[in-house]
């Protein structure tokens, strides 16, 4: 890892500015604009992005950009593969460059499932349009119109049966220096004409994945690499007033920190960095914090100030109050969701290198752009002397936006003069990053004679505004959310506070089919206005066997039980079914799962499918165990043997089932099948005991209560 002064990062410079052919060599290169608008703008004109950009190289290699990162959601064969369809070449020819500041197209981060809408559209584009040029500059070598080009394996000829030698594309583009902006008018290849993408595919780099060759940024070590260590507070709210560093200093070979808040150790071995920061003496000041068992009491009384621009939802039609004090059937309950970690394989690892004023920071991050923003803010430096890289990341879920640990390892190579690595151990990781947001959520129903939904009141508190619209025929509603001043740090989570709204609905819907003798699942399609999530439903049906049943009991059926939930998020569409057995010791099995989902066109099948896979293997824990233990700013479970996350005894046999629409845009998969399978859960521990769960995870000690 290197850094350059002088640099001038691609995103900062217009296309015509940039130095495309001095980097990469002779040939063509075609640039979809960005679209960056200002932040009152945001709302209206969609997600920012900086767009895409191809370079077609003398070698006959195509390389592609793009600001969005891989983060083990393997999107690098995705996106591949789309360049790879447009360019008529093999997948093998294509190299994608993701994340990478200096030479990338600017984005605003890789989260929401939006690398699927964005990126891959984005450089289906740019691709589309990298062809057509392609094809012009053929038809001019050849002596043949444009139309009778053909591209195929990364060639170009004349469709004739006596056409002229194929071309390589290296061969077209030798000697040019060529750019070019994609038109307005061009056209991607549509889906159900596609012969490389949407078909089965090895993933791009598996083999390093598996002999564990592949190289994260906890396994970077440059040479004269010092370790990096921070002082943290002991507890949250606590406040640094004063600290010796006298001793830390006095070992050989550490340097020591201190800016404003701000402490840190460097030294030569991990263990040294470790006695480094225990002969730190440190003095706090704590403040009253709550604990664990009255946060639902504290969220309802402690309100935030405003509120967030970006997750606020007052949503209302009809007249609710008068539809409920009407309505002959009618529930009001609660529904409660906990903080959770995102328990990343690989914790969060920076590793920060000076080159005279310019800053280089390999580190696994979800938002490099933001990241080289609030690094060149917090160092007072210009963001083209800011250089970001992704290194392959060992998972995200959300949980990797922030920049702070990596401001703290530039501060100590500044200081020290010497690459800085500072990866959290397994307990920094839980006690000092930010957790899911715990929800509150009160849902109040009503329902005709018939059973027809009349009434439907949702109100979220703290968790967010993700996935709370309903996706049914409610004709008077008011569903809406409120943010609190949480005591926990809490962000960004894979699928947001759609698990939590999810589970309130799907939950909330179970109780309202109970009530009124009806099927879950004919209670469910007779109200949904989606066809498409209507669709999948029946699919996960299918599958399941389901049988239709009718009556406000349980069936009791030698403690087994089947539930089942749908959801609507970040454009796919997801349903869950679920078959359990409570023994006679109340202890909980989880038998079966089938999760059904559609997402558009299907891009890369088979990682698709272990999306959905992983998804749903990580929404059990959540589900069924997984909780943050709190106490006076403390956390109490900072360790995975205390901290229960899916197991292999826990994981039960999963059917996937994937609705190919190539009819459709494709949408993310990373974070919808996440949010139908606690309510699902839920819903069959029900159909077994006759027992309502309303709080996630439903059987921390592994019993329903």
């Amino acid at each position: 890892m290197s850094a350059r002064e002088g640099v001038r990062p691609f995103d900062l410079l217009t296309p015509a500015e940039r130095d495309y052919f001095g980097r990469f060599g002779n040939g063509l290169v075609v640039v979809l604009p960005a679209q960056r608008p200002s932040t009152s703008d945001w709302g209206r004109g969609g997600p920012p992005h900086g767009g895409a950009w191809i370079h077609v190289g003398q070698d006959g290699k195509v390389r592609a950009f793009t600001g969005k990162v891989e983060v083990g959601q393997g999107t690098r064969t995705a996106l591949s593969l789309l360049v790879a369809e447009e360019l008529r070449l093999p997948i093998s020819l294509v190299e994608l460059t993701m994340g990478d500041t200096d030479v990338c197209p600017w984005d605003m981060g890789t989260y929401g499932s939006r690398s699927m809408p964005d990126a891959a559209q984005h450089l289906r584009l740019t691709g589309a349009a990298t062809r057509n040029v392609l094809v012009e500059i053929a038809a001019a070598q050849l002596g043949v119109p444009p139309g009778d080009v053909e591209l195929s394996e990364g060639r170009a000829q004349s469709k004739g049966p006596r056409g002229a030698k194929p071309i390589g594309y290296g061969d077209l583009v030798r000697g040019l220096r060529r750019l070019e902006t994609v038109p307005t008018s061009t056209q991607p290849i549509p889906p159900p004409e596609w012969t490389r993408a949407g078909h089965p595919m090895v993933d791009i780099g598996s083999r390093e994945v598996v002999t564990g060759a592949r190289q994260y940024t906890s396994d970077l070590h440059p040479p004269g690499m010092l370790h990096g260590k921070v002082l943290f507070a002991p507890s949250y709210g606590s406040k640094l007033l004063r600290v010796d560093l006298s001793r830390a200093q006095a070992l050989p070979g550490v340097t020591v920190v201190r800016e404003g808040d701000f402490v840190g150790v460097a030294a030569p071995d991990p263990p040294t960095a470790q006695a480094a920061v225990k002969a730190l003496r440190a003095d706090w000041e704590t403040s009253p914090q709550p604990s664990e068992k009255d946060i639902v009491d504290y969220l309802r009384q402690h309100p935030a100030e405003g509120e967030d621009f970006w997750d606020v939802l007052h949503h209302k039609s009809g007249d609710v109050d008068a539809a409920l004090a009407s309505a002959p059937i009618s529930l009001h309950e609660t529904y409660t969701t906990a903080y959770i970690a995102h328990v990343p394989l690989e914790t969060h690892a920076v590793l920060a290198s000076w080159e005279g004023e310019r800053l280089t920071v390999a580190m696994g991050s979800q938002t490099p752009f933001p990241a080289r923003d609030a690094l060149a803010d917090a160092l007072g430096l210009h963001e083209s002397n800011v250089h970001i890289v992704v290194p392959p990341t060992g998972a995200g879920f959300g949980g990797k936006h922030a920049a702070e640990l990596a401001m703290a390892a530039a501060r100590l190579a500044k200081a020290s003069g010497r690459p800085v690595r500072i990866v959290y151990t397994r307990e920094e990781e839980f006690t000092h990053a930010y957790f899911r947001p715990m929800s509150v959520i009160d849902v109040r129903s009503g329902a005709g004679k018939d059973g027809g939904i009349t009434a439907w009141e949702f109100h979220n508190l703290n968790g967010g505004s993700a996935a709370a619209r309903l996706p049914y025929r409610v004709a008077n509603q008011k569903i809406d959310n409120q943010s609190t001043d949480s005591p926990l740090p809490q962000g960004p989570y894979r699928a947001l506070a759609a698990t939590a709204n999810n589970f309130a609905r799907e939950s909330h819907m179970d109780e309202l089919a109970a009530r009124v003798g009806a099927d879950p699942v004919e209670y469910r399609l007779r109200h949904l206005a989606d066809d498409r999530l209507a669709a999948v439903l029946r699919a996960v049906a299918a599958r399941a066997g389901w049988v239709p049943r009718t009556g406000s009991t349980a069936h009791f059926r030698d403690g087994r039980g089947r539930g089942i939930a749908v959801g609507l998020e970040k454009g796919g569409r997801v349903a869950t079914f679920a078959e359990v057995r409570v023994g006679s010791d109340r202890r909980l099995e989880v038998l079966h799962l089938v999760t059904g989902l559609e997402c558009g066109a299907i891009v890369h099948p088979s990682n698709l499918r272990n999306q959905v896979a992983g998804g749903t293997v990580m929404a059990i824990g959540g589900a069924l165990f997984e909780a943050i233990h709190f106490e006076h700013g403390r956390i109490l479970n900072p360790k995975l043997s205390e901290y229960p996350v899916p197991r292999f005894h826990d994981v039960p046999p999963i059917d996937v089932i994937l609705l190919d629409r190539p009819d459709l845009p494709s949408q993310g998969a990373g974070e919808t099948p996440l949010i139908a399978v606690a309510p699902a859960i839920a819903n069959a521990i029900f159909d077994a005991t006759g027992q309502r769960l309303r709080s996630l995870p439903l059987v921390p000690e592994g019993t329903v209560p």
